[in-house]
């Protein structure tokens, strides 16, 4: 995903100046903060919640999550998703439009829909295609994968496990972040929506 290109920029279409909520997910190196950001600095009341921060803020006792996660790695990872939650509301009741961002696979994508009380809410799951999502993690300063995890792995864990039925789902893989945000701007409302 290059960062912009010149072109026409989309008209916000939908509730986006009325204290809504946006869930932005899609496996690591996906876009998803660079699409976040980008998406709140086009609006005029806005919020960027990375759902990372929380995990972050544990300073001592923070397990991390694996492919055979132990429940204690499990209970962290779904505090985090209550606290963005939660914190959206917050941000939303407060008349702002809060773009919240996280990786959300499987049931998880449920459940934060769930959790989050404030509608209107949309949810947009970002899938560039693996080969895309690599290129990516070579060109990015910090390194999201190893030898718990590969993006081919992830990939098809959101490809298979992840309820097709919630949220927009976007190829991102040959788009601009502006095109992107262009396209999150026109149909997330209407195709993203969650009741």
């Amino acid at each position: 995903m290059t960062a912009n290109a010149p072109g026409r920029r989309v008209t916000p279409q939908g509730p986006w100046n009325d204290g809504g909520v946006v869930v932005i997910t899609g496996i690591q190196a996906a876009g998803k903060s660079t699409v976040a950001q980008a998406l709140a600095e086009r609006l005029p009341r806005s919020v960027h919640l990375r759902g990372d921060t929380f995990r972050r803020n544990i300073v001592r006792g923070q397990i991390t999550m694996t492919p055979d996660a132990e429940k204690h790695a499990v209970a962290q990872l779904e505090l985090r998703y209550r606290l963005t939650a939660h914190c959206a509301d917050e941000y939303a009741q407060a008349g702002f439009t809060v773009i919240a961002q996280d990786i959300l696979i499987g049931e998880y994508l449920a459940e934060m829909t769930g959790f989050i009380k404030t509608r209107p809410l949309a949810v947009v799951v970002l899938v560039p295609d693996p080969a895309a999502v690599e290129a990516r993690e070579v060109s990015r300063p910090k390194t999201a994968y190893g030898p718990d995890w590969t993006v081919r792995d992830l990939d098809k864990l959101m490809r298979t496990d992840t309820p097709r039925d919630i949220g927009l789902w976007l190829d991102t893989s040959q788009q601009t972040v502006d095109e992107t945000v262009d396209e999150i701007l026109s149909r997330a409302w209407a195709e993203g929506a969650v009741v």
